[in-house]
C-alpha cells in the first residue's frame, strides 16, 4: 500500500506546484497592479507562468506536430502517423508523406524507453523524413497499461523490436537512439541466428551503453553502487487509482526527471531563472527555444518495474551485452552470429551519460561482421543530445548515416544466394 500512497504523493506535489503557479500568474497578473510603479507583481506573474507551465507538461504526451515536408518535387505533402503494430506496451508507428513516391531509404528509429516518451526524437524524424521512409517505436507510458496485459522487461522488449524488424522486411535500415542501444544489437544477433533473412540491411547505434564499464559516468557509477534490493525498496512505486494501469508497479517519470535535473542542476536553475525574466520582459513566446525544450524534456512517462530492474541488472550490473552472454527465453543473442549487417557506432565526444566508449564496445562483439561492415564517428564538442537532435546531428552527423544506408543497401551476398 505504502507504494500506491508514494505514487499518488508524487502527483500531488506535482498537482500543487502547478496550481501555485497559475495562481501566482493570476494574482501578479490583476490589471490594476499595473498601476503599481514595481516590477515585484509582474515578475510574479512571469514566475507564476514558466511554474504553471513546468509542472503541466509532466503529464502530457507531445503531439508530433509534423504537418507537412518538402519533397524533392519542392512541393509540401502532409504528414499523417499511422499505426502498423499495435501492442500493448509498445505501437511500431510510421510517418507518411502524402502524395510522394516511395523513398528507396526505409529506416526504422528505435527510441528509448528511458522516462521520455518518443517524441523526445521529434527533430530526429524531421531531419530525417525528407530522405527516408521512415518507422518508430512508439513506447507506451506503463501508468496507462492494465495489470492484465501482463509484464514487459528487457527480453519482452528484445522480441518486440525482432517482431518490428520482420514486419518491415530486410531492407530496413535501424537507427537506435542511446538506451535501446544495447537491446537492438541483441535483437538483431536474436534474428542472426533464428530468421538470418530477416536482418536489417544496416544498424546505426547511437550513444548507447553497449559496454557501460568501457567509461564510466554518474549513471554507470550509481547502477555500481547500489543494490537491486535498495532499487526494489527505494525507487519503485504502484500506480494509483487515477490511471488504468492502477496496481502496477513501476519506475515512475517523475523518479527519473528528478534524477536527470540532478545531474545538470546549476543549468536548470539557470534557464528557468532566465526565462522568468524574459517573460517578465515581454521577450518570450509562446514556442520559443526554451519552451520547445522543456515541453519535451518535461514530459515524462513511467516504465515498468520488471523493465527498469532487469535493465539495471542485466545491461549495468551483469553487462550481458558487454559479455555477449545475453539470453531471450534462453535463446543465446550472440552477436558473433551477425555477419552481414553492416554496423555504425555514433558517439559524442562530451556525453555525460553514455560516454565514449561505451558504444563503440559493440564493434569488438561483431567479431564475425568483416571490418569493411564495420563503422564509427566521434562528434567534437557533442553532447549526449546533440548526437541525436541538435546542430552536431543536423549538419555532421545526419549526412554521415544517410551515406553509411546508402553505402549498404543492397541485399548481402549471403542473403540473395539463399534467396535465389
Amino acid at each position: 500500500m505504502r507504494y500506491q500512497v508514494t505514487y499518488d504523493f508524487m502527483e500531488s506535489l506535482r498537482n500543487t506546484n502547478q496550481w501555485l503557479g497559475a495562481t501566482a500568474q493570476a494574482m501578479g497578473a490583476f490589471p490594476q497592479l499595473g498601476l503599481i510603479p514595481n516590477p515585484f507583481f509582474q515578475t510574479m506573474s512571469a514566475w507564476g507562468e514558466v511554474t504553471e507551465r513546468t509542472f503541466a507538461r509532466m503529464v502530457v504526451k507531445p503531439d508530433w506536430a509534423i504537418d507537412t515536408i518538402v519533397g524533392e518535387d519542392g512541393r509540401d505533402h502532409t504528414v499523417s502517423v499511422e499505426t502498423v503494430v499495435e501492442r500493448p506496451f509498445g505501437d511500431l508507428i510510421r510517418f507518411r508523406a502524402a502524395g510522394r513516391p516511395e523513398l528507396a531509404r526505409r529506416v526504422l528509429l528505435v527510441a528509448p524507453m528511458s522516462g521520455h516518451y518518443a517524441t523526445l526524437l521529434r527533430s530526429t524524424v524531421r531531419s530525417l523524413l525528407p530522405d527516408c521512409e521512415l518507422w518508430i517505436t512508439d513506447w507506451h507510458n506503463a501508468r496507462d497499461i492494465p495489470v492484465s496485459k501482463g509484464k514487459f522487461d528487457v527480453e519482452d522488449y528484445t522480441e518486440y523490436l525482432a517482431d518490428f524488424m520482420k514486419e518491415l522486411g530486410p531492407d530496413i535500415h535501424v537507427i537506435a537512439v542511446c538506451q535501446p542501444a544495447p537491446l537492438t544489437l541483441a535483437a538483431t544477433a536474436y534474428l542472426a541466428a533464428s530468421d538470418p533473412e530477416a536482418q536489417p540491411r544496416s544498424m546505426t547505434l547511437i550513444g548507447g551503453p553497449i559496454d557501460p564499464d568501457a567509461a564510466p559516468t554518474e549513471v554507470t557509477d550509481f547502477g555500481n553502487s547500489v543494490t537491486m534490493g535498495q532499487l526494489e525498496q527505494t525507487v519503485l512505486q504502484r500506480v494509483g487509482f487515477k490511471h488504468a494501469g492502477v496496481g502496477r508497479m513501476v519506475y515512475p517519470g517523475l523518479q527519473q526527471l528528478s534524477s536527470f535535473i540532478a545531474m545538470n542542476a546549476d543549468r536548470h536553475a539557470k534557464a528557468f531563472t532566465d526565462q522568468v525574466m524574459k517573460v517578465a520582459k515581454g521577450e518570450a513566446s509562446d514556442h520559443d527555444a526554451h519552451n520547445r525544450f522543456y515541453d519535451e524534456y518535461l514530459a515524462v512517462m513511467d516504465m515498468t518495474a520488471e523493465f527498469y530492474l532487469s535493465t539495471v541488472e542485466r545491461i549495468f550490473k551483469n553487462r550481458e551485452i558487454a559479455t555477449n552472454s545475453f539470453t531471450v527465453r534462453g535463446v543465446p543473442c550472440d552477436a558473433s552470429k551477425i555477419t552481414t549487417v553492416a554496423v555504425k557506432i555514433v558517439e559524442g565526444e562530451k556525453d555525460d551519460i553514455s560516454a565514449p566508449g561505451q558504444c563503440l564496445a559493440a564493434l569488438d562483439l561483431l567479431t564475425g561482421l568483416p571490418e569493411d561492415k564495420k563503422a564509427a564517428h566521434l562528434e567534437p564538442g557533442a553532447g549526449h543530445y546533440g548526437i541525436f537532435a541538435g546542430k552536431s546531428w543536423r549538419n555532421n552527423i545526419r549526412p554521415l548515416v544517410l551515406d553509411f544506408i546508402d553505402a549498404n543497401s543492397t541485399a548481402p551476398k549471403a542473403l540473395s544466394t539463399a534467396a535465389e
